[in-house]
């Protein structure tokens, strides 16, 4: 936890919830053991919505659809959500999960490698919600700030690693060093980026929020 656990604890049992449905899928997520944004990032998802009133989304991996059900949910009627996701065996939960929830038409997800379908969109999206392969998050961002509208939020979940990402290299464990590495460099370009203005959140496992200015990126 980036806070007190008591602190947490106390602020997630504020929240009014979602919807049978969504909780349901939350339910089902967790107990395949399939990771779904905590209840504090889907807090800040749920004003980030009601705040900016986006209509055009673009998720960045989808797993078994819980967040585009949200940002579906909790966003404007008429707001579409793009959600890339690779893994073969979450892609058709995902679709299945849209199907029950009547949200097909609202929601496109496309299959495959996120790097090559990055390049192949057009845009602009008025937010994207980055929540993919941790590592992968550095080498994704020059296609994301190029979809990214001016003045478009870019949301990052699972910045601060647990905490780790404060840790020197040495003190992660070797299989996590290259994944540690490289979201120190994914933070550093969001924060010394020209024309990018980023704020990093201890909400959850940490999230970063970016926009960028007129002409810029």
């Amino acid at each position: 936890m980036m806070i007190d656990e008591r602190v947490g604890a106390f602020i997630d049992s504020l929240d009014r919830g979602n919807t049978p449905f969504l909780d349901e899928i939350e339910k089902n997520a967790i107990e395949m053991q399939v990771p779904v944004i905590r209840r504090s990032m889907q807090s800040l998802i749920k004003f980030l919505l009601a705040l900016l009133k986006p209509r055009d989304i673009l998720e960045v991996g989808t797993a078994v659809g819980f967040s585009a059900l949200l940002m579906s949910e909790y966003g404007p009627k008429d707001c579409h959500i793009t959600t890339i996701e690779k893994y073969e065996k979450r892609i058709p939960v995902a679709k299945e999960n849209f199907r029950r929830s009547g949200r097909e038409q609202q929601i496109t997800l496309l299959a495959g490698d996120a790097a090559e379908i990055l390049r192949e969109l057009e845009g602009p999206y008025d937010m994207i919600f980055m929540d993919a392969a941790k590592g992968q998050y550095i080498h994704f961002l020059p296609e994301v700030m190029r979809l990214l509208a001016p003045g478009g939020l870019l949301l990052s979940d699972n910045v601060l690693q647990d905490g780790d990402i404060i840790e020197s290299r040495f003190a992660v464990t070797r299989r996590n060093r290259t994944i540690h590495s490289r979201m120190r460099e994914y933070l550093y370009a969001l924060k010394h980026t020209p024309g990018l203005q980023t704020v990093i959140l201890p909400v959850g496992d940490g999230a970063a929020l970016t926009t960028k200015t007129e002409g810029q990126v």
